[in-house]
C-alpha cells in the first residue's frame, strides 16, 4: 500500500530555503531496512557526542560505523514504478555507503531528544536528488556521480575541491550514457522504457558540463591535502561513463589516507588500501574527483 506523508520542516536542511519539504511516498517497511542498526549507531553517536566533530570527520565517524555492513548491489532499486528516499542498514553498494555515512552526518547535528527513519530519509532527499526534492519520479534521482557532485555543490551541501588537491586534467570524448544505452539492467527503466529518451536527454546535458579530474599518477603526491570524510570519486578509464566507483577517506593513524567504501571484492564496507594504492591497482581506474562535504 502507497503512502503518500508530507513532512514539513522548519529551518536549513542544507541550503538558504526556511521551509522545505520531505517526502515518503512508499511504505516505510520498503524504503527502510535494518531499523535496529540505524538505532544502535545513533544510539552511540549521541553518547559520544559525535555531533560535536567537525563535518568531516563526522562523515568518516559513521562510515567506519558502517564497517563489515555486507555490500549488496541494486539497493536503490526498490519499486517498478514509484520513487521514494530510501536507506538500507542491512546492505549498502559504494554510493549508499557514502550518501548515508553523509546523510547521519548531517542529521545528527540537529540535536533532538531522539531520531527515527524519517530524520535520516529527510537528509537522503537532500543530497540524493535534483534540488533536494523526490516527487516520485525516477528521473528525479541524481543517477550519476559527476551531477551528484555539481549538484550538491551548488547547493552548498559540498565543495568540490578537486583543483585545490591536486593538478587536474580534462575528461575529453568520451560519452555519459551507460543508463540509456544499457536500460534492461535498470529495474525502473526496465519496467517503464518510456522513461529512456528522457535519460538520455540528462545524459546529454551532463555530458557538455566540464569534467576535470586528478590523473592517478599524481595522486600519492597530493593525499596529504586530503581529509577525513573527504568523497572521493573514482574515474573510470571505461566508456559511457566518468565515474564507476566512490567512497570516503579516511587518515588513519599512520599518516595514511585510506579509502574507505562498500566493495564488491570484499563483500563488505571495508578499510581499503591507499587511495593511490588502490587506484593502482586496478588498470581501469584513471584518477579521483575530491568533495569535502559542507556543515549543514
Amino acid at each position: 500500500m502507497l503512502h503518500r506523508r508530507h513532512f514539513l520542516h522548519l529551518g536549513l536542511l542544507g541550503g538558504t530555503s526556511t521551509l522545505l519539504r520531505a517526502a515518503e511516498f512508499l511504505s516505510q517497511n520498503v524504503t527502510f531496512r535494518g531499523v535496529e542498526k540505524f538505532q544502535q549507531i545513533v544510539t552511540r553517536a549521541v553518547a559520544e557526542n559525535w555531533a560535536a566533530l567537525p563535518v568531516g570527520a563526522r562523515v568518516a565517524q559513521f562510515g567506519q560505523a558502517l564497517r563489515g555492513t555486507k555490500y549488496v548491489a541494486w539497493t536503490l532499486e526498490i519499486d517498478d514504478r514509484v520513487e521514494s528516499p530510501s536507506a538500507n542498514f542491512n546492505g549498502l553498494d559504494c554510493w549508499t555507503f557514502f550518501e548515508i555515512a553523509v546523510g547521519l552526518a548531517r542529521m545528527i547535528v540537529r540535536r533532538q531528544r531522539s531520531y527515527a527513519p524519517s530524520d535520516l530519509l529527510r537528509q537522503i532527499e537532500w543530497t540524493r536528488y535534483r534540488g533536494g526534492v523526490c516527487r516520485g519520479q525516477y528521473l528525479d534521482r541524481i543517477h550519476y556521480l559527476d551531477e551528484w557532485f555539481t549538484d550538491n555543490a551548488a547547493r552548498n551541501n559540498i565543495r568540490n575541491v578537486t583543483r585545490q588537491t591536486g593538478p587536474v586534467t580534462r575528461l575529453t570524448g568520451r560519452g555519459n550514457d551507460e543508463m540509456s544505452l544499457n536500460p534492461k539492467l535498470y529495474r525502473y527503466l526496465r519496467a517503464n522504457p518510456a522513461l529512456v529518451p528522457a535519460m538520455r536527454q540528462i545524459e546529454s546535458r551532463l555530458e557538455q558540463v566540464p569534467f576535470d579530474y586528478i590523473s592517478k599518477q599524481h595522486v600519492a603526491a597530493c593525499e596529504p591535502r586530503i581529509q577525513s570524510g573527504d568523497i572521493i570519486g573514482i574515474v573510470t578509464n571505461r566508456p559511457h561513463v566518468f565515474c564507476s566507483h566512490v567512497g570516503l577517506a579516511l587518515r588513519t593513524g599512520d599518516g595514511s589516507c585510506r579509502l574507505m567504501h562498500a566493495s564488491a571484492t570484499y563483500k563488505k564496507v571495508v578499510v581499503d588500501k591507499t587511495i593511490h594504492e588502490y587506484l593502482n591497482a586496478i588498470k581501469s581506474h584513471a584518477g579521483i574527483i575530491v568533495g569535502r562535504p559542507r556543515e549543514v
